[in-house]
């Protein structure tokens, strides 16, 4: 069914967003060295889960910024784009209601991404994006047995290089749940907007330097 995707989509981004931000309050939100690796795999081992649970229904996108480089690479339809948009966007508002719910709006807040300045938002946000989303491309094209391990592993590192700097979103539906849901909104254009450009320049790389299929 056509609608099963959709909801593989909104649940998949709700385990992400759910476990992602649960390892945040975990750890305090402090950002020494040990939280820091903490809540990198915490969102790693997350979209692990969410790809082993229904990424056979959906492909495992759970990211907007996903989603725009395979519309781009012409394996997403439009249509199945927006839906999957919007599932995206439902399942992290979600996620964060159900944190919401079992603490306070305050402590959702401290799941919001942040970044330092607003340049070295947008900076960190393009190129990590643009990582993340090239390796997707790269190894889903090959049907490589380790693309699950190699996209969460990827999620891992990005999180690790850029939580210091940008807070590291990568995604903009993982961004748009907390601050919507906390109401801290000042910032969340920088990531809704720049995942996409990163998505956009991923796409543009692997054009670049095609993988085999």
């Amino acid at each position: 069914m056509v609608i099963n995707k959709y909801l593989a989509e909104l649940l998949g981004t709700f385990v992400l967003v759910f476990l992602g931000s649960m390892t945040i309050l975990g750890v305090g939100g402090a950002t020494g060295a040990a939280e820091i690796v903490a809540i990198a795999f915490g969102f790693g081992l997350a979209l692990l889960a969410g790809i082993w649970a229904v990424g056979h229904v959906s492909g495992g996108h759970f990211n907007p910024a996903v989603t725009l480089a395979m519309l781009l690479d012409g394996r997403t339809s439009f249509g199945d784009a927006i839906g999957y948009w919007i599932a995206q966007f439902a399942g992290a508002g979600v996620a964060s209601l159900v944190v919401m719910a079992a603490s306070s709006q305050a402590t959702v807040a401290g799941t919001v991404t942040g970044y330092q300045t607003l340049s070295t938002g947008i900076l960190m946000e393009i190129v990590l994006t643009a990582v993340f989303v090239w390796v997707i491309l790269s190894v889903t094209q090959r049907g490589a047995n380790h693309a699950p391990a190699a996209i969460a592993l990827t999620l891992v590192g990005v999180h690790i290089a850029g939580i210091p700097f940008s807070g590291t979103s990568v995604n903009p539906a993982r961004s748009f749940g907390p601050a919507v849901v906390s109401g801290e909104l000042e910032q969340l254009w920088v990531y809704i907007v720049f995942p996409l450009v990163g998505g956009a320049v991923a796409w543009a790389l692997h054009k670049l330097f095609p993988s085999e299929s």
